[in-house]
């Protein structure tokens, strides 16, 4: 984890720290079991072939806590995710490289809190965004 991000540190337009992840099917029959999805295009390369891919698929889920990591590990402990989404536009492959990035798009007051929406997404090793989303987080501020 990254240190405390204050929200006079922000600026709209940074680049939060990106995540490298190289998920595996071990991975994939792991977070099956912890959260109970078990469709087979997941972890059975036979049944992902049958149903005509290339061979095992990463959760969508699973894409979705990478980015959540992604913004939570950037705001530090004293920061909190108000809000993450995203879109599952393209399968991602155990055994292939996937990186989590996202960029500060506005930095605002509202109601007394100091937020920080982000654009964030899962690029593969081909450089598509396979994964966008968008997040706002609340920061503390150094004044008080």
């Amino acid at each position: 984890m990254a240190d405390q991000v204050y929200w006079e540190d922000v600026t709209e337009g940074m680049e939060l720290p990106s995540i490298v992840k190289e998920p595996t099917t071990r991975q994939l029959v792991q977070y099956a079991g912890a959260s109970g999805d078990f469709y087979e295009i997941h972890y059975d390369k036979d049944f992902a072939v049958g149903n005509q891919l290339d061979g095992p698929i990463l959760h969508g889920a699973l894409k979705s806590a990478f980015l959540g990591q992604l913004v939570t590990d950037w705001i530090g402990p004293l920061g909190t995710l108000k809000r993450l989404q995203c879109q599952y536009r393209g399968m991602d492959a155990p055994g292939n490289v996937i990186t989590a990035r996202g960029t500060v798009t506005r930095k605002y007051e509202e109601d007394g809190l100091c937020l920080v929406d982000c654009e964030i997404r899962l690029e593969n090793a081909e450089g598509q965004n396979t994964t966008p989303g968008n997040a706002t987080v609340i920061l503390p501020s150094r004044t008080g």
